[in-house]
């Protein structure tokens, strides 16, 4: 969970005038407030503004306190750069914006302290939307078949070159006798010549001249590689039209719809995907027929499709109590000396990181807290080795935050080696260990590659940031030598650092390494030397957390991106429950070039956290959700959780937890056939998947 992504979405409103948010609890509303000397802010792209405001006491006299300003607002980060963002302690700040994409924005400023006295205003900010320029069409063949239908796409951009998907666009035909659009953009051709279609948006045109020719298509074939299937695996159908003279016609225009008939005879609908290059899944149980069509010609193909059958129950094993803070990050691993661990964090509490014996998970034992100069310790991880664990530090009372490095050869007795917090004071949220190096967020701007070879003497040898405007980064994971960062609004970002060497994971499985990326996959990426390879964003963005996998039941190598957002309000402060939103996005890197978002899993009122595969399964935190645990295996197409890919889910629930009955679940870890995951109300738990035919225990 990021405290500052709590902050910059708490309110999804946008501000129509200038509102006092909140006021300091200690002063009467009217005491202090802030002062900006415009109510508004209108902008081109690309060009800036200084705005000044001041913290001011019931008299108008300055007060000396400090306190941050930013934009909030749909991709406010990478729209509006505000710099400086924080002001000094004389309670006046002269801040410049800079815009960089158009839309409205607030300009929000709000003192620095404990959450319930904080005062906050914001302005509105207004960047124009530069005229459009040209209109890009796609989907246009050399020569179309009578009696065919297509879809045209049309993308508009503006001066600054920026795709404007608030712009209408409009087909026309010069001759609808020859071809004609219907109102969504689909064009039939009825005989045989010549057209020219046009597509407008505003003031701007493109024309295409297009040859329509009698059709030679007589009849259409259509094959899948199986007759059954269970919900969500992805079936491939191939069809192909023929003419007269049985050669296949490859111009010719095919489209795939579906009929279905549910199993369930109760109302319930059946749902599927089918996508142009033929590949089907479908989410309900029943019979689907799959037809392809060529102007006249149609072809149908039907496939029985049983449900998935994948759900098992879930038990509790056992459950570490946190009563009195809440509960960040967990790591669970093998000690030296076989026993078996986990530690976990602390947030916006005391600065403590708890160890636990789990080596009988029906009885976990608190054996050890380190506590630290910081409010938060938001991210715990241990070494490989099980010798070496790294927590980090946001909130330190000097404001010198950092990590600290422990030796937990003895888990009962951990030691603090050292700290390390140069030019890392900002806050460090969130790290990894790998090969003797920490990856350490930085002040969510970039991530800092720290060598603790000797772990008593850490330095730093490398770092990672990305020069988007406004950008920042939560969380960063490390897998085979590559770097999997979630930057929000820039999306999941790929980095090497040392592991492209071999061409591991892009290689297609068996295939030649692609010779575009020879540097990159020579191995130039090192921890000194991070070398950014492909990244993936998309419109929300959310991107919080990545995780890696490869299926090899599906010859694909899959990225899952998940979001955090809390559109409805954060009631932590209030001990009151809190739903979250957002989703897990699947998207398939096999073809470094064309990353593409396959899949989601989507479950209803709750959102995404922390999330981890292992052997084709998904273990995810889901919040207010709970923990769900999901079938990945396969090909992976559209919304898993439709697809009855869910193997279990489970609510924790204690009376004595910090907020009762009321689960938050954090972060899962599976370990030796347990899942170990921590929840943000009520601890470390443990937890197991009852296999098929037998009975819980309890």
């Amino acid at each position: 969970m990021s405290k500052m992504r709590f902050l910059l979405t708490l309110t999804a409103c946008l501000f129509a005038s200038v509102v006092l948010l909140a006021q300091d609890k200690q002063q009467k509303p009217s005491d202090n407030q802030f002062e900006f000397n415009t109510s508004s802010v209108q902008l081109n792209v690309d060009d800036s503004s200084q705005v000044t405001i001041r913290l001011l006491d019931k008299a108008g006299k300055p007060v000396k306190q400090p306190f941050l300003v930013y934009a909030r607002g749909n991709q406010a980060s990478r729209s509006l750069t505000v710099r400086p963002r924080s002001s000094d302690s004389s309670g006046t700040l002269k801040t410049t914006l800079i815009a960089h994409r158009p839309g409205t924005f607030n300009l929000t400023v709000r003192t620095v302290g404990n959450r319930e006295n904080r005062i906050e205003m914001a302005i509105p900010v207004e960047i124009a939307f530069p005229p459009l320029q040209k209109i890009d069409l796609s989907g246009v063949p050399e020569r179309l078949f009578t009696g065919t239908t297509i879809s045209l796409a049309a993308r508009v951009f503006d001066a600054k070159n920026f795709l404007r998907d608030d712009a209408e666009v409009a087909f026309s035909s010069s001759d609808d006798d020859v071809a004609s659009f219907d109102a969504f953009g689909n064009l039939t051709a009825h005989q045989a010549g010549k057209v020219t279609i046009t597509a407008t948006a505003g003031q701007i045109r493109n024309s295409v001249a297009l040859d329509v020719a009698k059709n030679p298509v007589v009849n259409v074939a259509l094959q899948s590689n199986v007759e059954q299937a269970r919900t969500g695996d992805v079936i491939h159908f191939q069809a192909t039209a023929f003419n007269k003279l049985g050669q296949p016609e490859q111009d010719a225009p095919i489209q795939l719809s579906f009929v279905a008939r549910p199993d369930d005879d109760r109302g319930a609908p059946a749902s599927g995907q089918i996508e142009p290059d033929g590949r089907f899944v479908a989410d309900t149980p029943g019979l689907y027929t799959i037809v392809a069509t060529s102007g006249p010609n149609a072809a149908r193909a039907t496939v029985r499709i049983v449900p998935r059958n994948v759900q098992q129950d879930i038990e509790v094993v056992g459950h570490g109590l946190v009563p009195d803070v809440f509960t960040s990050d967990l790591w669970v691993w093998q000690g030296v000396d076989g026993r078996d661990y986990a530690v976990t964090g602390t947030w916006v509490a005391r600065g403590e990181a708890f160890f636990w014996d789990v080596t009988d998970p029906t009885n976990i034992q608190l054996i050890d807290t380190v506590t630290v100069d910081a409010r938060t310790v938001n991210d715990v991880k241990v070494s490989e080795d099980g010798r070496i664990c790294v927590i980090t530090r946001e909130g330190a009372s000097n404001r010198r935050n950092g990590i600290v490095i422990l030796d937990v050869s003895n888990p009962r007795d951990v030691k603090v080696l050292s700290a390390y917090d140069d030019e890392l004071t900002g806050g460090v949220h969130n790290a990894f260990i790998y090969e003797n190096h920490v990856y350490a967020v930085n002040n969510g701007q970039r991530y800092d590659i720290i060598n603790i070879e000797d772990p008593a003497k850490p330095y730093r040898v490398g770092r990672f940031e990305l020069d988007t405007p406004g950008h920042s980064i939560h969380d960063v994971w490390i897998e085979d030598g590559i770097a999997y960062s979630s930057n929000w609004d820039d999306g999941v970002q790929l980095v090497d650092i040392g592991g492209a060497t071999s061409g591991a994971p892009f290689r297609k499985f068996g295939e030649a390494v692609n010779p575009e990326f020879g540097s990159v996959l020579a191995g130039s990426g090192s921890p000194s030397n991070p070398v950014k390879m492909t990244s993936y964003t998309y419109p929300s963005g959310w991107n919080h957390a990545a995780f890696p996998f490869k299926s090899q039941s599906a010859n694909k190598f899959y990225v899952v991106a998940g979001d955090e957002a809390f559109p409805y309000g954060d009631n932590t402060f209030d001990y009151a429950p809190t739903i979250a939103a957002g989703w897990l996005h699947f998207v398939d890197f096999t073809d470094l070039n064309n990353p593409r978002e396959v899949a989601r899993f989507e479950p209803p009122l709750t959102g995404s956290h922390n999330f981890w595969v292992e052997d084709d399964i998904l273990y995810a935190a889901f919040y207010n959700g709970g923990l769900r645990v999901v079938d990945v295996s396969g090909e992976l197409m559209g919304d898993l959780y439709r697809q009855g890919r869910e193997i279990a889910w489970f609510m924790p629930s204690s009376r004595e937890s910090l907020i009762p009955n009321v689960p938050m679940v954090w972060g899962p870890q599976p370990y030796k056939g347990l899942i170990y995951f921590s929840d943000f109300h009520s601890g470390l738990w443990a937890v197991r998947l009852v296999p098929k035919g037998q009975k819980s225990s309890e």
